[in-house]
């Protein structure tokens, strides 16, 4: 018997571009909707997502053979890191349609084009100049004021590719720090802005257009890492439907299909500015799991297989805690731990700053 569908049929195969635990998740989501996962990436070996796929191939993003040979085992790409070089995209693309884009990808993994396209929709971000050396550094935070934060354009996560400038730091020991060769927009300094908390908003886009969009979460973070994310955010409605209003402007804007997250700013007067974009399921949507009908990674597999996106109702509240490094120690209370959802990436090795796993504990609906 036929099984009728919009999309790609169950048994079909979606190509995963990087190995890591964003990718592990979304092939067991796709795993629930019967289609199979091979992932590409150059440390795909007993990585978190080949563990869980059906087919892995280790090869370079430069590797031209084997990014063809592999776009021809399946039958659409995604990805779960947006710092694939984009001519490796471009290239799978030309045999296997690739989800999100090579457009989108040029956007999200520089922070200059980043800053200038969310700026170019009217939506606000903190004040930011481009710097390509210690002497550009210091003009920069002439103009924006002693407060600020220097970052690599290209690369950086996790508080990696960043310094701090206070009144008293050397921009050249600044710039130094970041690890980057002087050349023209090679880092970017973004002003301070007074915020009461940082949330973000994950919203999905077909290619039909359709689009559906997460509650907005508070983020909390610990040396620079998201350590806690409460969902729902406890802001207003007003600065909610705003938040929404922004990710769904830029999803549209990009022609995405796939799942954006929008890191944003809330101001003391309930504004929103926008911080960052990732186009790929994010550590801030994990509570999804356990707490939506549809979580962000099924998500994912919804919109690039051409299939209707699912309800993103949540019922319960949640809070997400990451677990970095020997955190990962504390699995056994936590399975013990009553109300407590334990989530581990595979990985052999605790480092500090590593992701190793998180716990999602719910709360009965509208209890916080």
């Amino acid at each position: 018997m036929s099984i009728p569908s919009p999309g790609l049929r169950p048994g079909a195969t979606i190509g995963m571009l990087g190995a890591g635990q964003l990718g592990r998740m979304t092939a067991l989501a796709a795993a629930r909707l019967g289609y199979k996962v091979h992932v590409y990436a150059p440390d795909a070996a007993d990585s978190p997502c080949e563990q869980v796929s059906a087919a892995s191939t280790v090869g370079g993003w430069d590797d031209l053979d084997a990014l063809e040979a592999f776009a021809r085992s399946v039958d659409v790409i995604t990805l779960e890191w947006e710092n694939v070089p984009v001519p490796a995209v471009e290239h799978l693309a030309r045999i296997t349609p690739v989800h999100p884009g090579a457009g989108v990808l040029s956007v999200a993994q520089d922070r200059i084009a980043e800053k200038s396209f969310v700026n170019g929709l009217g939506i606000g971000t903190a004040p930011w100049r481009a710097a390509g050396s210690a002497a550009e550094v210091a003009r920069a935070v002439a103009e924006i004021g002693p407060r600020c934060v220097l970052k690599s354009t290209r690369l950086g996560y996790d508080g990696k590719g960043q310094a701090r400038i206070g009144a008293d730091t050397d921009p050249a020991e600044a710039w130094r720090s970041i690890g980057v060769a002087d050349a023209p927009d090679a880092g970017i300094v973004e002003g301070f802005v007074t915020f009461t908390c940082e949330v973000s908003v994950i919203v999905a886009r077909g290619a039909d257009g359709a689009m559906i969009a997460y509650p907005a979460v508070e983020n909390r973070h610990k040396n620079g890492i998201l350590d806690r994310t409460i969902a729902p955010a406890k802001v207003s409605a007003a600065t909610a439907a705003e938040a929404d209003r922004i990710a769904r402007r830029i999803a549209g804007a990009l022609d995405l299909v796939g799942v954006l997250a929008i890191e944003m700013f809330v101001t003391p007067d309930g504004g929103v500015l926008v911080n960052e974009l990732a186009p790929r399921p994010h550590n801030s949507g994990h509570w999804t799991m356990d707490a939506c009908l549809t979580d962000q990674f099924e998500q994912l597999v919804r919109a690039v297989c051409g299939l209707p996106l699912g309800s993103v109702d949540h019922v319960a509240d949640a809070e997400m805690e990451n677990l970095i490094g020997d955190d990962v120690l504390r699995w056994p209370d936590l399975l013990a731990e009553s109300g407590a959802r334990l989530h581990l990436y595979g990985k052999a090795e605790a480092r500090p700053g590593r992701k190793m796993g998180h716990v999602n504990r719910l709360f009965p609906k509208g209890s916080r």
